[in-house]
């Protein structure tokens, strides 16, 4: 038993359904009092039938006797009132006990929704995230929280497979440097023979094998810390350039490029935000390493780089294996390589998710395109310094002019 479940246990719970039922029933014997009160007040008011008489008139009753008319008037209004509240209290209490019954069997049958959404909450698990309450009755703000209870189960079930989906994924991407490292230990180790040759060929291999996983485990870090930050304020907020990340990723490339013979197209016009400048040179990083490994031999790289007066843009795009319009967004999901997750031996599948992470962070978007005859165009889009304030103050860096001719590249 809960510590929740053994505090209810010993008490009666003011349950919502109780106080209603108590409302109910306060205001309808409360309006049935000022009722028999209005009535009490008009009768006493209108029994005054001796006021028109003389005064000493005699009236002879009914029985043979004769009373002052003061007299009989002042005992028809006592009659009268008496009779009046006797049977209004009467009427009061039954109209109020039935009120309050039928107050409690309503408020019941109304809140019995709540219920079903209570057992859903309590049912719920990782098991059971399939599990909706189909509320069918009235639209009203019942059925409004038992479809909102019922979104929020849809949001939580797509997080945790998606949780589930990325913690098999990552376990995948550490498990196969973890296992080759082991095999040519095991393997150099069980030859007898083994020289310094073959000792020297294991060394290279675990070494290759620990740099992909120490590269996977770096990325897994990134990913996490730019997610954390999304929708929350950046932990550092300073003025950075998408130019200058541009152009430091393009260098770091050079080498790559040149082995594949690439054509690399440059424009890079100043593109200032405010933000975390690591974050934004991983962000165009990512984007051209991206451009540059799953290109073919001969192909094509071009980056452009500009701001307007409210956005700053990044634009990558490459030519390579064609990828299908309907796989575009799963690109930029943890894992997947050209729509296909755990394809391939290049690259752990995170830098694309590392992107958006870092877009989110910096209340930026970004956007993919299939290009006809294969490859990619990524589009970015981050808040010019003009419209984000640094974190030390109120202050803006401000926004150069936007290129004369902000047309695509080639």
């Amino acid at each position: 038993m809960t510590l929740y479940d053994a505090r209810t246990s010993r008490r009666p719970r003011p349950t919502l359904r109780l106080r209603l039922t108590l409302l109910n029933g306060i205001l309808l014997i409360g309006a049935g009092a000022v009722l028999v009160g209005l009535s009490w007040t008009v009768v006493s008011s209108a029994l005054h039938p001796s006021d028109q008489l003389r005064a000493g008139t005699q009236v002879q009753l009914a029985d043979g006797r004769t009373v002052d008319a003061g007299t009989w008037q002042s005992e028809l209004m006592h009659a009268a009132e008496r009779d009046l509240l006797l049977k209004g209290l009467g009427a009061l209490l039954a109209i109020g006990t039935a009120g309050v019954i039928g107050a409690y069997l309503v408020a019941g049958r109304a809140l019995r929704p709540l219920h079903s959404v209570t057992a859903a909450a309590r049912r719920l698990s990782g098991e059971t995230l399939d599990q909706r309450i189909c509320y069918d009755g009235a639209d009203d703000e019942v059925a409004e929280l038992a479809a909102t209870f019922d979104a929020m189960l849809d949001r939580i079930g797509t997080a945790f497979e998606s949780q589930k989906r990325f913690v098999a994924n990552a376990s995948h991407e550490l498990r196969t440097p973890l296992a080759v490292m082991r095999t040519e230990i095991d393997v150099t180790l069980a030859d007898s023979d083994a020289d310094v040759a073959d000792l020297r060929r294991m060394a290279t291999v675990v070494r290759d094998a620990s740099i992909r996983a120490n590269a996977l485990v770096d990325s897994l870090l990134l990913l996490a810390r730019t997610e954390a930050q999304a929708g929350r304020r950046l932990a550092r907020k300073v003025p950075a350039d998408l130019s200058a990340g541009a152009s430091a990723a393009l260098s770091s490339v050079r080498q790559e490029a040149s082995r594949l013979s690439l054509d690399v197209t440059t424009d890079l016009a100043p593109a200032p935000v405010v933000g975390d400048p690591g974050l934004v040179e991983r962000l165009a990083g990512n984007l051209i390493e991206n451009a540059v490994r799953y290109n073919h031999l001969g192909g094509r790289v071009w980056v452009r780089t500009w701001a307007d007066a409210t956005q700053a843009w990044l634009v990558v795009g490459n030519t390579g294996f064609e990828v299908e319009a309907a796989d575009v967004p799963g690109l930029f999901e943890p894992f997947r390589r050209g729509g296909r997750e755990r394809t391939g031996a290049r690259g752990s599948g995170l830098g694309l998710s590392i992107v958006r992470a870092v877009c989110d962070a910096h209340g930026g978007s970004v956007t993919a395109i299939a290009l006809d005859g294969g490859g990619l165009e990524v589009t970015v889009r981050l808040p010019g310094a003009a419209t984000t304030p640094l974190l030390t103050g109120s202050a803006t860096v401000p926004a150069p002019a936007p290129p004369a001719s902000p047309a695509p590249p080639p």
